[in-house]
């Protein structure tokens, strides 16, 4: 019984952890969030924005593969298929762009 005991106490930090991580981002249908990492939508429309692991990221303009976001105060530009960028601590990849939204993948 005692070798169980360090998984069950590492398991409950793992779950307190992305828990903890989504009441503190105010995750929503349109934030899905792991322990480190979020899946975020934001729809193409003015002003839409999401906070997501403390930072807040806006959605600026986009076309067919490429988004400017304003996240944690600096303006990045993603393009589809691009690696992570760094930007205000956080690494940030763009998923996927529709007519009425974009999927950006978040991470620290």
């Amino acid at each position: 019984m005692l070798t169980f005991e360090p998984r069950r106490r590492i398991a409950a930090v793992l779950v307190s952890a992305a828990l903890g991580a989504a009441l503190l981002t105010g995750c929503s249908d349109d934030l899905s969030c792991g322990v480190d990492q979020c899946t975020v939508t934001i729809q193409r429309e003015t002003d839409a924005s999401v906070s997501v692991l403390g930072v807040e990221a806006a959605f600026i303009s986009a076309d067919d593969n490429t988004v400017t976001l304003s996240v944690g105060g600096e303006q990045v530009t993603l393009t589809k298929g691009q690696q992570a960028v760094d930007v205000a601590g956080l690494q940030v990849s763009l998923s996927n762009v529709t007519q009425s939204a974009i999927q950006v993948q978040v991470a620290r």
